[in-house]
């Protein structure tokens, strides 16, 4: 299908997660480098009439194809030493979701969720998932790095006593006094030129969990868009399910808030409560925003004039950009 020129000006958000710290200036550069490469290229797509659908798949893999985020490549091993993904996409205009929960042993997850578009079972898991990736003829690929395996046989001689994995691969290893300084998934909403909305979002969970575990990524309550905003989240998938996060600010912006009294009221809610989360959104008139409880989102996104990110904001704050 050949590319219209775009009626509005396309509007795009990524991130690669949250967490307490990037450990100093080297660590920022470094992200800040990772999602510039990938805003732009995803950018250009939607420049260049391309749908918000597309860049939205194209981000995630991209995302999904960097190590030092925890989703495709990258991702944390889980208690038993294995790696389980999970991805979702959400086309706002047909308010359609689709995921793929706890899939192995593919490089890109946010393909499946894709492909569970068009499906009458949009939703798979574990087994179920693997079948479909067979049926698809999806290439085997194992997503294991060298810093995710020796993460895991350091903490399983210290009888695994962290609760999950540092799941933002920094340049310098977490402090002592903060053993638990990532927080991650990786996600892309976009608004292309036609004003439709999609949001996307893969994990490779949070490392050293349970078998079994379903993180927020593959539900509504940490991917949602409908006509009038987008949401992608991060974070501890049980704070961002209790919070039901994403569905929550898409509903009030259906309801008359803005999309910025919107997220400041849900992240206000949700610092009350202790979450620990962070998104990142953008509506149907082209806002873009992203809140957080933790110190750190690791967003960057493109106006069509501006990019920027939120590497250095403020902890515990939330900002805006139009």
């Amino acid at each position: 299908m050949t590319a219209q020129t775009p009626k509005l000006t396309p509007k795009l958000i990524i991130h690669g997660g949250a967490g307490s710290s990037l450990q100093g200036k080297g660590g920022v550069a470094t992200v800040r480098t990772a999602l510039y490469a990938i805003l732009d290229e995803v950018y250009a797509l939607l420049a260049e009439g391309g749908s918000a659908k597309d860049a939205v798949i194209l981000g995630c893999r991209l995302l999904e194809s960097n190590p030092l985020f925890n989703a495709g490549v990258g991702s944390v091993l889980q208690s038993d030493g294995q790696i389980r993904m999970s991805a979702s996409l959400m086309d706002g205009t047909a308010q359609r979701f689709s995921g793929a929960i706890n899939v192995m042993r593919i490089e890109h997850p946010i393909e499946m969720a894709a492909k569970l578009q068009s499906e009458r079972d949009r939703v798979l898991s574990d087994e179920g998932a693997a079948n479909f990736a067979r049926e698809l003829a999806l290439p085997v690929f194992n997503p294991l790095t060298d810093k995710r395996l020796n993460e895991w046989l350091q903490d399983r001689q210290n009888d695994f006593e962290r609760t999950m994995a540092n799941v933002v691969a920094e340049e310098q290893p977490a402090s002592s006094d903060d053993p638990e300084a990532g927080r991650g998934t990786i996600g892309v909403v976009a608004l292309d030129g036609n004003g439709e909305i999609v949001a996307g979002t893969s994990t490779g969970g949070k490392g050293f969990e349970r078998i079994g575990r379903v993180s927020d990524s593959a539900m509504p309550a940490g991917n949602y868009a409908t006509k009038v905003a987008g949401i992608s989240c991060t974070g501890i998938g049980e704070d961002i399910i209790d919070e039901c996060f994403a569905a929550k600010v898409v509903i009030r912006v259906t309801d008359g808030m803005t999309l910025a009294a919107a997220m400041e009221k849900s992240i206000a809610e949700s610092t009350a409560n202790k979450r620990d989360l962070g998104a990142i959104a953008i509506d149907a008139t082209g806002s873009i925003c992203w809140g957080k409880t933790s110190e750190v989102v690791l967003a960057a996104y493109h106006d069509g004039t501006t990019k920027g990110d939120s590497l250095e904001a403020e902890p515990v704050s939330m900002s805006v950009a139009v």
